[in-house]
Parts: C-alpha cells; sequence; structure tokens
C-alpha cells in the first residue's frame, strides 16, 4: 500500500500470454529495481527477489566475461549505453571533488573523435571540459603526439584531473583504444586521472575473440566498464550493463532520497526489473560455451565479408575480434544503402558505410551484398 506502482493493469494488459514466460511475467508484474542492489541488500523487500537475480547478472559480466576479482565489482542494469557512460563522469566527477577538492572547471574528460556523443551530454550536464583526440584515419588509433599535445593544453588551460573513456568498439568503425598508449602519456606529464571503458558495442564479442584484451578489471588501471546488452546479446532495447570497482559508488550516492530503503546511487532512479531478467536469462541460457560458440561464429562471417571485400578490391576498416566493418562511401549507392539498412558516420555527408554482423546476418545475406 505504499509504493506507488504495482503489476501493469489487467484492463489494458493480457496477462495470460505471459503464463510460462519468466521475462513477460517480470514484465506484467513490473519490480522496481531503483538503487544500487551489489552495495546494499535492504533495498525495496518487495522485489527482493529480482535484486538478486539482477546481482547475480552484474557478477557473471563482471566476473566472468570482464576477469573482474570475486566480489570486488558494484553495478546494476541501467537503461542504455548513454546512461552507463553518464554515470561513469558522474562518479569520478565527484571522485576528483571529494578526494582531491577539485573544482568541476578542473575535470577534463578525454576521448577519441570516434566515440559516442554520450560523453558530451555528460560533460554538458555535470559541467566538466570534453578534450577530443584525433585519431588516425587509415588504423582509427588514437593519434600519440595529439594525445599528448592535448594534455599540455588542457593543464595550460587549468585542467588538473582527468577522466579517460575507452572505447571497447566505437560506433561506426568498431575500433579499440589502446589504454597502455593513454595512461602512459598522462602518467608522463604526471597527472591524476581515472578510466572508464565504453564496450557498449563491443562488450559481448571482443572478450571471446580477443580474449587476452586489455581493456578489463584484470587491467588495474580500469576502473569501470559498460556494456550493452540490446545490442549483440539481444536483450530488450534500453538495457545496459554498468559495472565498477567497489568503494566508487558511494560517490554517486544521493543521501537525501531517505525514503528509498537502501537509499540511491544510480542516475536513472525507479526501473524496471525486467531488462535484468532478460540479461540473466540470456547469460545463463547460453553459459560460457554458448557465448563462445555465438561470437566465433559471428567474428567467422565477419572475416568472410572481410576476404570478400579484399577480391573485389574495396577498402574498408575492421577492427580484429570485432563484427563491424566501415565501408568507404565511393564503393557505395543509395541503393545498396537502402536495400541493407546501412548506417553512415555522417547522414549528411556520408564517408564511411557500418556494416554489423549479427545473428541474422547469415552467409546468404552476406553473398547478395557483395553481388550487389
Amino acid at each position: 500500500m505504499g509504493v506507488p506502482g504495482s503489476f501493469l493493469d489487467p484492463r489494458v494488459f493480457y496477462h495470460k500470454v505471459a503464463v510460462g514466460d519468466p521475462l513477460l511475467s517480470a514484465m506484467l508484474e513490473n519490480p522496481n529495481h531503483i538503487g544500487c542492489h551489489t552495495i546494499d541488500k535492504k533495498s525495496e523487500s518487495f522485489f527482493s527477489g529480482t535484486h538478486e537475480i539482477e546481482c547475480d547478472a552484474i557478477k557473471i559480466c563482471a566476473e566472468k566475461i570482464f576477469g573482474g576479482q570475486p566480489n570486488s565489482q558494484d553495478g546494476y542494469i541501467a537503461g542504455g549505453g548513454t546512461e552507463s557512460t553518464i554515470e561513469a563522469l558522474w562518479v569520478y566527477r565527484n571522485y576528483f571533488v571529494k578526494t582531491y577538492q577539485a573544482r568541476p572547471s578542473e575535470i577534463g574528460v578525454l576521448f577519441s573523435e570516434d566515440s559516442s556523443i554520450s560523453i558530451i551530454k555528460g560533460c554538458d550536464l555535470l559541467d566538466i571540459r570534453p578534450f577530443i583526440v584525433k585519431v588516425h584515419s587509415q588504423n582509427r588509433k588514437i593519434d600519440k603526439e595529439y594525445l599528448r599535445q592535448l594534455i599540455r593544453s588542457a593543464k595550460d588551460r587549468g585542467i588538473l584531473y582527468f577522466i579517460v573513456v575507452l572505447n571497447m568498439g566505437t560506433e561506426i568503425f568498431g575500433s579499440v583504444d589502446d589504454p597502455d598508449l593513454v595512461c602512459a602519456q598522462l602518467e608522463e606529464q604526471n597527472v591524476p586521472f581515472k578510466i572508464h571503458v565504453d564496450a557498449g558495442i563491443g562488450g559481448f564479442i571482443f572478450p571471446f575473440t580477443q580474449p587476452t584484451h586489455k581493456l578489463s578489471f584484470k587491467n588495474p588501471k580500469i576502473t569501470s566498464i559498460n556494456t550493452d546488452a540490446y545490442k549483440i546479446l539481444r536483450a530488450p532495447f534500453g538495457t545496459s550493463v554498468f559495472m565498477i570497482r567497489k568503494g566508487y559508488m558511494d560517490f554517486a550516492l544521493t543521501k537525501e532520497a531517505r525514503y528509498v530503503a537502501g537509499k540511491d546511487h544510480t542516475l536513472i532512479g525507479s526501473r524496471s526489473g525486467a531488462n535484468a531478467i532478460a540479461v540473466w536469462m540470456l547469460l545463463k541460457t547460453l553459459g560460457s560455451k554458448g557465448m563462445n560458440y555465438k561470437m566465433q561464429r559471428i567474428f567467422i562471417r565477419t572475416r568472410q565479408l572481410c576476404e570478400a571485400l579484399d577480391k573485389k578490391h574495396i577498402d574498408y576498416f575492421h577492427e580484429p575480434g570485432m563484427n563491424i566493418v566501415a565501408i568507404k562511401n565511393k564503393y557505395m549507392t543509395r541503393q545498396i544503402e537502402s536495400l541493407y539498412g546501412l548506417v553512415p558516420d555522417d547522414t549528411e555527408n556520408p564517408q564511411w558505410w557500418r556494416v554489423i554482423v549479427m545473428d541474422h546476418v547469415d552467409n546468404a545475406l552476406l553473398d547478395a551484398f557483395i553481388e550487389h
């Protein structure tokens, strides 16, 4: 009687359709997952069962996929990659403010020009300053000399602390950033920094195809990671997994939320527990062997596409281990772009077109695409 919500209205939503289906049942039962349940088990007791399921999903992702130590990461199922990235920026802004007595104007955010626009949104909302790093046009790697000069320029402009967002798969190119290169430049110039990994695109494929990668919790310089489950994992849209080392979520604690059992550490507040159940169901059903098989099969088809493009002498970019191939605009026609639903890097002046190989992109579809 004290909760401003309950199961979905049966006069509008057909409840019988959900019989025997855990996800549809959860959507109808409508559990609220406000808070971060890996920190405090006191959160709203009415939904404790699905809270436990969410904690298990976070644990699987953080420990089994991203190499974290047991019980060493917090996190929650967020409403999308944009929310996850802004949550990370919010945590680190407050970390520098509370730990170093920094002013927001002294905090800069470093990220490559291929990164998600969510970082720009976060900088605008949090009143911290963005610094965009150029990449080499052919291999999409961060320009080392440009990065060095950008850090110096930022320091000259009063930036004393840096939040770094590194990519495990960018939106158009699927490119992956090198943490060693970035850390070396920041350490050389003796500035405090924290690193967040945006694995929205590659988080559920790259760790399986490139298991020795350095953008995981095995790397002590990585503090947080997000990955989008609604992409290659095929959960519902608006489902992102946010993970961070223990001890940092408290920098986003809203102590004033006294009416919420366990308080709230999240950006979004109230959120659907159904998405957490969807992620957990996918992970538990596929298992590690199933995930490996699924991702390897997709990666093999991606390599077959690259080999076919090579035979036709068509220029493209492909990051090893990823399922994205970016093809130069000069090889495209409007008919091909429209027929196959390709995505450009710039809708008004495209230079590249993205092909992303998913489960539904089978050999027959790839063969037809190459023939066109």
